[in-house]
């Protein structure tokens, strides 16, 4: 068993498809087959079972996947080692991060961070949180900020902040002299959200319950930024993180009303595999959050 077989599964268990896998690991595809059969002969079972028109991880397979992801990583974890001199802090750390967190947070976290770590830049994917979980677990990030609840054993987390929600409108609304709104109030107005595939859309639909039944008028957008301007020239009301809604994105158009106590909210946390061998990064990630100054927050750290 080589690493070079390892990394073959990998990328095999990542594509779905040998031809694929064979140009990502820049070997031929035979040679890949071959190097891939010869693995499953040494170890006496199947780790893929190949179709005509595609390729399927077997129950095996998985486990074998996801220990070959671990060595790899720790391999790199060698290379680090020789090339930073033991020094976590030195070297790009790759953060992925949702939509609705990352315009808001990053402006304030790369200053606080660059005091901290000046060698650390940070790769950022910004995505949902379907597809950062994958990334992470395969092994293409290090480090996700989502909204809990997230994750499983093989993953750890970091919570770093309680963010409550904003009900936003236009200034000609008949809400726009409100002091609060309440939940259930929302289903009577056509609201703007985001795709279903944002986590910060569900998370508003669970808080408010009745924009699940039948008749309520929802509107999806692409962008928070997208449906703010939407509101601002009068096609609905929208729900924000607080975060989204400090001076620096005011709209004199606009007005923020928030809700009626208790306010729903989300936590914001730190997702990393337990595997991952910079603990200072992590560490020092999260103090660069908690130094960075967000409005409407409420720290945790």
């Amino acid at each position: 068993m080589t690493l070079n077989e390892l990394r073959y599964v990998i990328a095999v268990a990542q594509e779905r498809n040998f031809r694929r896998a064979a140009e990502k690991s820049f070997i031929s595809q035979p040679a890949l087959s071959l190097a891939i059969q010869k693995l499953e002969e040494e170890l006496g079972v199947k780790i893929f079972e190949r179709g005509k028109s595609e390729i399927s991880i077997t129950p095996i397979g998985v486990q074998i996947v996801e220990q070959a992801q671990r060595v790899m990583e720790e391999a790199g974890r060698i290379r680090e080692i020789a090339k930073q001199g033991n020094d976590q802090l030195v070297g790009a750390l790759r953060v992925g991060i949702i939509y609705s967190v990352g315009p808001y947070l990053l402006p304030d976290l790369i200053p606080a961070l660059k005091k901290l770590a000046p060698k650390m830049p940070l790769e950022v994917e910004e995505n949902i949180t379907a597809n950062l979980d994958a990334l992470l677990r395969n092994g293409k990030l290090d480090v996700i900020i989502i909204a809990l609840p997230f994750g499983d054993t093989g993953i750890l987390t970091q919570p770093l902040y309680d963010e409550p929600f904003e009900v936003m409108v236009n200034n000609d609304h008949h809400w726009a002299n409100r002091r609060s709104i309440k939940p259930s109030e929302l289903a009577a107005e056509k609201v703007l959200l985001l795709d279903s595939g944002h986590c910060f859309s569900n998370q508003v639909a669970e808080a408010c319950p009745d924009l699940n039944r039948k008749g309520a008028e929802i509107q999806q957008g692409t962008s928070l930024e997208t449906i703010r301007n939407m509101v601002a020239s009068g096609l609905g009301i929208t729900v924000l993180p607080a975060s989204a809604n400090s001076a620096r994105y005011r709209n004199r158009l606009l007005k923020v009303i928030p809700f009626t106590k208790p306010a729903p909210a989300r936590r914001i946390a730190l997702a990393w595999r337990k595997s991952f061998a910079r603990d200072q990064a992590i560490a020092v990630l999260a103090q660069a959050i908690s130094q960075a100054k967000i409005a409407g927050i409420m720290p945790l750290l």
